[in-house]
């Protein structure tokens, strides 16, 4: 079995070191990086299998790194931060990021986080590994998902949502079903996050295509129009 590879982004030292211990414990391997400077080179340079990346870091700040990072990347990223007014602004944003959780945190929490995010699978068998219709091609190996041909650069979590909506088109599903369905394994998913990510999601469709298969359901949930 493979020994996950975790990046940990964090100026605040002793408590990367605490969580560094923890995750090593757990059988992982893993790097820390004091400052955002070099980050994103270091996660690409070393392949690691999951990044937890601080909001607010020296050199670059953990936004800038979480975007620039989904450019070319879908490693899975944690964001922390110590300002609990950032949290919905994170879940506004764009950011890509998999998870958040807000300083102080307990270290057996994010190992329990961590574990989590590594688990997912990109539905638990809701469809076929391979999904193509006339505009949409969904490849869940690869998690990677194409409107006429153009990959879309999806989040895992976009991706696990589309994936689930598109395994029954026309099916009108409430944000619980899509939980459920796209996240089975993460208690730490909250139904308020569904339209953030169905919205960024949209967003990434939009800037490909004039073509938006999601339907929202006013007081209901999503669908897929494919």
């Amino acid at each position: 079995m493979t020994v996950p590879h975790i990046l940990i982004v964090e100026d605040e030292v002793a408590l990367a070191e605490i969580v560094r211990d923890y995750l090593i414990a757990e059988g992982m391997s893993v790097d820390l990086l004091a400052e955002g400077t070099g980050a994103v080179e270091i996660a690409q340079a070393q392949q690691h299998d999951l990044v937890i990346l601080d909001l607010m870091l020296p050199g670059v700040d953990g936004l800038s790194i979480c975007r620039e990072l989904r450019k070319t990347s879908d490693v899975p990223i944690i964001m922390t931060t110590a300002k609990v007014e950032e949290i919905d602004r994170l879940l506004g944003l764009e950011l890509g990021a998999d998870d958040y959780l807000c300083k102080p945190y307990s270290p057996r929490e994010l190992v329990a986080r961590v574990r989590a995010v590594l688990r997912r699978r990109p539905s638990g068998g809701v469809v076929e590994p391979a999904h193509t219709d006339t505009r949409l091609a969904i490849d869940a190996d690869k998690w990677q998902a194409r409107i006429d041909g153009i990959e879309l650069g999806l989040t895992r979590r976009e991706f696990a949502l589309l994936q689930s909506l598109v395994a029954r088109p026309g099916r009108v599903f409430s944000r619980d079903q899509l939980l459920s369905l796209a996240f089975p394994d993460d208690t730490e998913v909250f139904d308020r996050t569904v339209d953030s990510h169905i919205r960024n999601m949209r967003r990434k469709i939009a800037a490909v295509s004039t073509w938006d298969p999601i339907r929202s359901v006013y007081g209901v949930g999503y669908a897929y129009d494919g």
